[in-house]
């Protein structure tokens, strides 16, 4: 799967992607976008500073039970003084093709040049995936995603579970990047739209400024694929008591273009 098509399908672009001016609806079968996923978005409200770090928690609450890809991200825009330079994603996938639909992914693209390099991973993987790698997770547990400056070279993606406190270095990227911006969180769901309803919660949304600021953002804009793009319309995205849900194959409450805030 080509990482730069499908962070470019995620953002979208213009109306068609904002969830504008369509009526039509899509709520059975499988979405015929481009790489046959719906997906949707919360970008974080927070100010346009210069960020090093960007992390949140994550957790499923009610898992796939079909045999079908589901990514749950971090993503990130890469800066480079005042311009941007590329992209990248991060989180766990149910993704049939590793041990028990378990893998964990840290991949991301260059403006315009193709996929980012970076270092090997010393996780395995089991069909050789340079940016997926295995990484058995478990439904209704905790897991606190973080991007974040390597010490090495480049931006490292590491997982903590924060049930028995483990650390795990995915791997870093390479890219000559000097800052981040524009976080945001996202499901993208290669299943049916009406297969069984499945249930992630985002949770402490946190970032850091290149000035050290702690950011810790309390609403979200939301974003939906729109019927053009092949989205589902029986997707949505509520607050909950801590932080954010994502539910799939129900009734779509809150619409594009949305900030949704704790409060809600």
């Amino acid at each position: 799967m080509d990482l730069r098509s499908v962070l470019q399908k995620l953002l979208g672009s213009g109306t068609a992607a904002a969830g504008l001016g369509s009526s039509r609806q899509r709520t059975t079968g499988r979405p015929p976008s481009g790489n046959g996923a719906s997906s949707f978005h919360l970008t974080w409200d927070v100010p346009p500073a210069p960020l090093v770090e960007a992390s949140v928690t994550f957790e499923v609450v009610e898992p796939p039970t079909v045999s079908k890809l589901y990514f749950w991200a971090l993503q990130v825009s890469f800066m480079n003084g005042p311009s941007r330079v590329g992209g990248a994603h991060f989180g766990l996938q149910h993704n049939p093709a590793y041990p028990e639909a378990c893998g964990v992914n840290w991949g991301g693209y260059h403006d315009g040049a193709g996929e980012l390099d970076g270092s090997v991973s010393d996780l395995s993987s089991a069909p050789n995936n340079i940016n997926t790698r295995d990484y058995r997770w478990l439904p209704n547990r905790q897991y606190r995603h973080r991007i974040y400056r390597s010490p090495d070279r480049g931006w490292r993606g590491s997982i903590t579970d924060l049930q028995t406190g483990e650390v795990t270095v995915v791997r870093d990227l390479w890219i000559e990047a000097d800052s981040l911006t524009n976080p945001m969180v996202w499901s993208e769901v290669f299943a049916d739209c009406d297969d069984p309803s499945v249930l992630v919660r985002w949770t402490d949304l946190e970032a850091i400024t290149a000035a050290g600021e702690v950011l810790r953002p309390d609403a979200v804009r939301l974003n939906y694929q729109t019927y053009e793009n092949g989205g589902c319309a029986n997707t949505n995205t509520a607050a909950s008591s801590h932080g954010f849900v994502q539910r799939t194959n129900t009734e779509r409450v809150n619409r594009t273009g949305t900030r949704l805030t704790l409060a809600d």
